[in-house]
């Protein structure tokens, strides 16, 4: 990675010239400490017409800035490279109550103040914590960036952990968890899919965390994970909008070029092992009827055969006239919400499949009825027809998802995190385009295995009065 990008005029004793992002460097560079000297790393076209500037400060953190002057607005999102999965045994959680702690007191500014004072710029701030990553983002008008870079790089280096501030965090997590999953069917059934599913790799406990390990975090404990995760060389600040490059950057300088960097440790992954039989358990739930959670492996976000398969997953999950909602739902009239999930992450995780049955059917009768629709995709391929559709249906909720500048922020935060790539969404719509039955009939008989799958039943236990009835799947019903 060169600082400078010179080329050669023509003649014998030619001077080399800079191009305009070199000139630019050379003067946000001037008089500058190392840690805040920026260096341009690639150019990545995003698109047919934006592109992707990628820049590094000499404290590692990555810096990518979409010019987007189409409104006067701008996303700024900082993205972490620390998830649950970066957690231990008797630690989960941290990562998620980390999320809590960031909108607290720093050194200079008060508790409540970081939403107040963004709130009065015009801005709206919000966070998300999840297995591979932890993200903060905030849509601001333009004239409000040079705010939040200095409160995102306060809070980034300069957070107070004292007792009172974990401690009444900690209440708020407990709270959560006892409200999304404790209290909740569909939380507590997906935390106990892939609790079962996974024997050794760190996907197998909760985002959330136990309830247990959230109860006994020490401030030593939140400390030792700030200093060591919060650093500016596991981070990448994404920018979006209606920004002059230079201004931005010069920001990011100002604001983070003091930051030190941390000494990130090495992730000790312990690969899940292959499953070689069936996983069942059964859970009694206050729920109006039976339901069923099923687990299938799936291959990990970069894999080749991540694509294929979220496309037979739109052919047989996604809307009103998929295979399994038309089966399942209008025809047999056994269930009343089908939808289908495959896990989009680093690591090989679950497809996961959710089936709720409609008055007094049971979920083996559920599993009866779909096993021989999931077997049909592993016998033969699915039609032209239907892989135009499904291809359709993905493309438009792509571009759909890039409309807004938060949009195309997410995107590139996401694919830089998780693939170190910022513009791998359009690889992927590559790869949606040139997939071929051939391709979704390969994936169907390797991962539609039934050896090799969780299932979960739930139970009602009569307490319930709902009405699951008439429910329908609320993404399959908007992309229909």
């Amino acid at each position: 990675m060169q600082e400078t990008l010179a080329y050669s005029v023509p003649g014998a004793n030619a001077l080399p010239r800079m191009g305009p992002l070199a000139e630019m460097l050379v003067e946000l560079n001037r008089e500058r400490p190392p840690l805040a000297r920026l260096h341009h790393d690639a150019t990545v076209a995003f698109g047919p017409t934006m592109r992707v500037e990628r820049f590094a400060l000499g404290n590692g953190l990555k810096v990518l800035v979409l010019v987007d002057p189409s409104a006067p607005v701008v996303c700024l999102q900082t993205w972490f490279g620390v998830g649950s999965r970066h957690e231990r045994v008797g630690k989960t959680g941290i990562a998620h109550l980390f999320e809590h702690l960031m909108f607290g007191e720093t050194e200079s500014v008060a508790h409540g103040a970081f939403d107040r004072m963004l709130e009065e710029a015009g801005a709206e701030t919000n966070a998300a914590t999840f297995l591979d990553w932890t993200y903060y983002h905030t849509n601001l008008p333009k004239d409000a960036l040079a705010l939040t870079l200095r409160l995102e790089a306060e809070r980034m280096a300069r957070l107070v952990l004292r007792d009172p501030q974990v401690s009444s965090e900690k209440e708020v997590v407990a709270n959560e968890r006892r409200q999304r999953v404790d209290d909740d069917v569909d939380g507590a059934v997906s935390e106990l899919l892939y609790k079962e599913a996974f024997t050794a790799h760190a996907y197998g406990w909760p985002t959330i965390g136990w309830m247990e390990d959230i109860k006994g975090f020490t401030t030593e404990d939140c400390v030792e994970f700030y200093r060591t995760y919060y650093a500016p060389n596991n981070a990448a600040l994404v920018i979006v909008g209606d920004v002059a490059l230079d201004e931005a950057l010069r920001g990011v300088q100002d604001h983070y070029g003091a930051q030190e960097p941390s000494k990130i440790p090495v992730e000790e992954v312990c690969p899940e092992p292959p499953q070689v039989a069936e996983r069942r358990a059964e859970v009694v739930k206050p729920t109006a009827t039976h339901k069923v959670a099923i687990g299938y492996r799936s291959p990990a976000l970069g894999d080749f055969d991540h694509a294929p398969l979220a496309l037979l997953n739109e052919i047989l999950f996604s809307g009103r006239s998929s295979r399994v909602h038309r089966a399942l739902v209008q025809e047999q009239e056994i269930a009343s919400e089908v939808r289908g999930w495959v896990g989009s992450f680093r690591d090989p995780a679950l497809y996961d499949i959710y089936l709720s049955a409609r008055g007094e059917h049971t979920g083996e009768a559920l599993l009866a009825a779909l096993d021989p629709l999931l077997e049909a995709v592993r016998r033969a391929p699915v039609t032209e027809a239907e892989l135009d559709r499904a291809k359709a249906r993905i493309e438009l909720s792509v571009l759909q998802g890039l409309e807004t500048v938060a949009g195309k922020a997410e995107q590139i935060g996401f694919y830089e995190t998780v693939l170190g790539d910022p513009a791998a969404l359009f690889e992927r719509l590559a790869a949606y385009r040139r997939a071929t039955v051939g391709d979704l009939l390969r994936v169907a008989r390797r991962y539609l295995v039934s050896s090799a799958r969780t299932v979960i039943h739930v139970i009602p236990d009569g307490t319930s009065d709902e009405d699951d009835e008439d429910g329908t799947d609320a993404e399959s019903e908007e992309a229909s």
